[in-house]
């Protein structure tokens, strides 16, 4: 039977961490004891963070009790009675794959005309769909971390400080990882995944570039690491249940209008190649996330940035969905 993880609370009590099956959520705790008669090494309070430290154990244990469990458990709880927390709380690393959707790239270099001096129109699409295939073949993956502070959860408000004019939505992919991982090659790398979930990088696209002083190029504490900026969730859906993370639909509407609508097989680096080039420079801890970047369709693309009273409605194939509503801050929030 599928199920996932999530982090959840009653109103006004404390978080725990609970198994979701059909829009019901048990909480890990009542069924404590069963677990641990079936070889699971979590404590009655773990939390989600704490059962990725054992994953490979923890993950074949909650298989069998979950087809041990009766259809209609009588502690379970509707989810939309929970307050829907981050799944993982919090990770301890979170990383960030950019430009890495092809037809994303092609499109913001069409939209900001970048390329070389003369080309445009037909021409310089050629030119940057031709400079995608040549970076698949020769180049990396271009990775930036962002600070878990940015996370919340998949129902709360993504907050739009006074410091940007043009705060953007990316949809993307989240990977857990479920093992320390350390120069894993590609082929193994999947191996490395706890599970798959939905985050939104949200960015302030006026922030990324400095201006004061060009040669630092990129700022990603500013753009992207303000507090609301990575809804997270709303749960962790265990590997074995995504059978292909490279063909699922990823699709965010912006008060009800369709924006991204792309399928993750655009990605120019794949799940497995980001994992082995990650690990190649940093060492990856369990709990970690990966946010594998974002298909085309920002607010770049459509010159629409996010205002408050906006709500974000965003979904990824057999993943859940999410609902922002934009929450614009005052200077002395």
């Amino acid at each position: 039977m599928k199920f996932s993880l999530g982090t959840f609370s009653q109103p006004g009590g404390s978080r725990f961490a609970g198994i979701c099956f059909d829009e019901q959520v048990l909480a890990l705790a009542a069924v404590h004891a069963e677990a641990v008669r079936g070889g699971a090494r979590w404590a009655s309070d773990a939390s989600v963070l704490d059962l990725l430290q054992d994953w490979d154990v923890n993950l074949a244990t909650m298989r069998i009790l979950v087809e041990q469990l009766p259809s209609q458990h009588p502690l379970a709880v509707a989810m939309s009675t929970l307050n829907v927390h981050a799944p993982v709380d919090l990770p301890r690393q979170v990383l960030c794959t950019g430009a890495n959707y092809r037809k994303h790239v092609v499109d913001l270099t069409m939209d900001m005309g970048v390329g070389p001096d003369g080309l445009e129109g037909d021409a310089l699409r050629k030119w940057a769909e031709g400079m995608m295939d040549e970076r698949l073949i020769n180049g990396e993956p271009y990775v930036f971390p962002k600070l878990p502070s940015a996370i919340t959860g998949a129902f709360e408000p993504v907050f739009l400080p006074v410091t940007t004019h043009k705060p953007d939505w990316e949809l993307e992919l989240a990977v857990i990882i479920g093992r320390p991982a350390r120069n894993v090659r590609r082929e193994e790398a999947l191996d490395y995944v706890a599970g798959y979930s939905i985050v939104n990088d949200v960015s302030a696209r006026d922030l990324i570039a400095r201006t004061d002083y060009k040669m630092l190029g990129t700022d990603w504490l500013r753009s992207k690491s303000s507090p609301s900026f990575m809804p997270f969730g709303p749960t962790l859906v265990p590997a074995c249940f995504v059978p292909d993370p490279q063909k699922l639909r990823i699709t965010l509407k912006l008060n009800g209008q369709t924006m991204q609508d792309e399928s993750t097989a655009d990605m120019l680096f794949d799940v497995a190649r980001q994992i082995e080039y990650i690990s190649a420079h940093v060492q990856l801890w369990p709990g970690d996330l990966i946010a594998t970047g974002s298909p085309a369709g920002n607010g770049t693309h459509y010159n629409r940035f996010l205002r408050g009273g906006d709500v974000m409605d965003s979904e990824i194939e057999g993943l859940g969905r999410q609902r922002s509503v934009c929450v614009k801050e005052g200077r002395f929030n």
